[in-house]
């Protein structure tokens, strides 16, 4: 499984962007997908994921009521799309993918998920 993840840049405080993450090699139905992030010096964090049985999508608390994760099995794309955006949303962004239906405790850790994108880059200035 490949993932091209892409949709970071600078934006303002408050703004709003849209990460793409695009999946090769297996249909997106047939994965479960996430986001995590990273900043400097911090370890990779959740953001948001969906699990391939498509019930209902995973947040972490920092991102509930501004980002929005969704999948597009047609187009094998799973977008995050980050409103009202703080300073301490920069970090790079990963997309995620794994072929198995992670449960609760693990989707929303890095461990479960065996594919990883290059990251993109965002940038919220102040």
């Amino acid at each position: 499984v490949q993932l091209q993840a892409s949709g970071g840049g600078l934006v303002q405080t408050g703004g709003s962007l849209t990460l793409s993450c695009v999946a090769s090699g297996r249909t997106l139905r047939t994965l479960s997908m996430g986001w995590f992030r990273q900043a400097p010096g911090k370890e990779r964090e959740f953001v948001a994921g969906t699990r391939r049985s498509g019930d209902s999508p995973f947040y972490a608390n920092s991102a509930k009521g501004r980002f929005t994760i969704s999948r597009d099995n047609a187009k094998d794309t799973v977008t995050l799309r980050m409103n009202s955006l703080k300073p301490e949303d920069s970090a790079v962004y990963y997309c995620a993918a794994d072929m198995s239906n992670p449960i609760a405790s693990l989707i929303t850790t890095p461990a479960g998920f065996r594919y990883w994108g290059q990251g993109t880059q965002v940038t919220v200035s102040s």
